[in-house]
């Protein structure tokens, strides 16, 4: 069975796999490696998820910017983006498990950004011990 037939995917896996195909994904480890040496890390998980969940630490500097506004926020052409926003930015997408973030950073890369996702997502960064916070009810 083919990936796409015309502009349709033979459903949400075989479009992931076909966002998967365009990036050279890194693990937690890597993306933390990365983000430290100056990667934007880009955590796209809703406010309640990450309540809920926890977030990367702030001393590490993510960038919260939820799913629906993210293309706006990072296309250096729109009206809407952050200062942050650039072709020369390395960009690191992480979403809970690491399904949504592969999707979102090959929509970045559509654009012409250097985007990746990170494997796993926030619940691979925190199993790795990786800096986190949690909100205080």
């Amino acid at each position: 069975m083919t990936a796409v037939t015309g502009s349709r995917y033979a459903g949400v896996d075989a479009m992931l796999d076909d966002a998967r195909s365009r990036l050279v994904r890194v693990d937690a480890e890597t993306a933390y490696r990365e983000t430290l040496a100056g990667a934007l890390l880009v955590d796209i998980r809703p406010a309640a998820q990450r309540a809920a969940e926890g977030e990367v630490h702030p001393a590490v500097g993510p960038l919260v910017i939820e799913r629906n506004v993210l293309e706006w926020r990072l296309d250096p052409r729109s009206d809407a983006r952050l200062p942050e926003a650039s072709y020369d930015a390395r960009v690191l997408v992480l979403c809970q498990e690491g399904y949504t973030s592969s999707l979102a950073a090959d929509s970045l890369r559509s654009l012409g950004l250097d985007a990746t996702d990170v494997v796993g997502g926030f619940a691979a960064w925190r199993a790795a011990f990786l800096p986190v916070a949690c909100r205080v009810a």
